[in-house]
């Protein structure tokens, strides 16, 4: 059976391009029926569309001009996705902190989201920029990529895989982010693989017990 994934994205989409290719290759036996973003004109909607893939664009700035509500741009957000029937909902770079009024939709479907950091290390926005500071200050001398399960609290879910990356005393911040973001593509498809082994077993064991 071949899965759907569901990818949320906010810009370039090269970690979306990775989800991609592997479904192209094989790596992941699945399918990316919607790509949404809460950008338009972003590049990722292009990776997407070339590879013949729906796209959505939902920003919340039209909800709150019109006095609309976060919870009900996440109601929407929410209802957008269920209609995909994903198996598993990724967010690769999606900059938009879901509430419980979106993860409360989702009971059994497994979301999960990637973060250049280490668990519990710079969480929410620019990890790698605050991670080269620190690194700068003396504080650290590598920091990380993490993919993990997505809850209420920002980057604090359940880690699923985790991954050091070393800050070379000669990187500047360029470098550091290619190295990171060259991690973040391999690290990203084997916890999508790894969480949608899951799925497919407990897909077997509810169709056993029946």
């Amino acid at each position: 059976m071949t899965s759907r994934i569901v990818v949320l994205i906010s810009g370039t989409g090269s970690n979306l391009q990775a989800l991609i290719d592997a479904t192209k290759t094989g790596q992941l036996n699945a399918e990316i029926p919607l790509v949404v973003s809460n950008r338009s004109r972003v590049f990722g909607l292009e990776r997407a569309e070339k590879a013949g893939i729906p796209t959505k664009v939902l920003a919340l700035k039209p909800y709150t001009t019109a006095g609309k509500t976060r919870a009900e741009y996440d109601t929407d957000l929410a209802q957008l996705i269920i209609a995909a029937k994903p198996d598993l909902i990724i967010l690769a770079g999606f900059m938009h902190i879901l509430s419980p009024v979106f993860l409360d939709q989702f009971p059994s479907t497994p979301i999960i989201n990637l973060h250049p950091a280490l668990p519990g290390q710079f969480d929410g926005a620019k990890a790698i920029e605050r991670a080269f500071e620190a690194f700068q200050k003396g504080e650290i001398n590598h920091t990380g990529v993490m993919v993990h399960r997505v809850i209420q609290e920002v980057d604090g879910g359940e880690p699923l895989l985790v991954k050091e990356v070393e800050i070379k005393p000669e990187d500047d911040l360029a470098a550091l982010q290619e190295r990171i973001h060259s991690v973040e593509h391999v690290l990203l498809v084997q916890a999508a693989a790894l969480v949608l082994d899951q799925v497919a077993l407990n897909h077997n064991i509810s169709a056993e017990g029946k």
